[in-house]
């Protein structure tokens, strides 16, 4: 039944216009990071790739039930995460029925969002996400995989995903922070080619959420 529902969710917001929220979590991390990303991202997207998302994205908790109501869900943050309980099924219960998380680490998340994963999906693992994935080919193509927007511990960016049944439903960008090359570009001083490719790395995820 929760599977259906959202499913009408997402014809039905496919059909008219979308909206995306970010992720308030608890543990202490700043789940408030990199404020203008998500309205950037959403302006590039609806300007370059034809999406009809609602200029402001809303904020939702993990065990929110409006949780359901989003295609897109994006967590973003520099430290520690901790889902309940009741964060998890909630969280699980999304992720089986249609919906997607993309956590981008802002540097400093890593080693506690790994454990939260698995809470949600103890048997499945976090898989790297090979560079041929369909969300690197379109409609921007990516033939290297992830690309490297901030440099932190001259570590290369990694791409990693969990799958169900065969489809992508949560994505963990690491030791890439696009969330920060979506900021206004006075934030982090970043040039215009390095802004936008992250803003049409982010223009793949959400054409991949909308056409898978």
């Amino acid at each position: 039944m929760k599977k259906l529902f959202l499913l009408v969710v997402l014809v039905s917001v496919s059909s008219f216009s979308q909206e995306i929220a970010l992720l308030k979590y608890s543990g202490g991390g700043d789940w408030y990071a990199n404020p203008t990303s998500l309205p950037n991202l959403i302006n590039f997207c609806n300007s370059n790739i034809n999406t009809r998302i609602k200029a402001k994205p809303s904020t939702v908790e993990p065990s929110n039930p409006d949780l359901l109501s989003y295609p897109f869900v994006h967590m973003t943050g520099h430290g520690n995460v901790v889902f309940s309980d009741a964060d998890v099924n909630n969280l699980r219960n999304y992720l089986t029925g249609g919906g997607f998380l993309h956590i981008d680490d802002n540097y400093g998340m890593d080693q506690y969002i790994r454990k939260e994963i698995k809470k949600i999906f103890p048997n499945n693992d976090l898989v790297e996400i090979p560079a041929n994935h369909p969300i690197f080919q379109k409609p921007f193509p990516f033939p290297n995989g992830l690309p490297k927007i901030h440099e932190h511990d001259a570590k290369r960016p990694q791409a990693f995903g969990v799958f169900v049944e065969n489809k992508l439903v949560l994505l963990y960008t690491y030791e890439c922070d696009l969330g920060d090359g979506w900021e206004d570009a006075e934030v982090n001083n970043d040039p215009i080619e390095v802004r936008q490719k992250a803003l049409k790395m982010g223009a793949n995820i959400l054409n991949y959420i909308f056409t898978n």
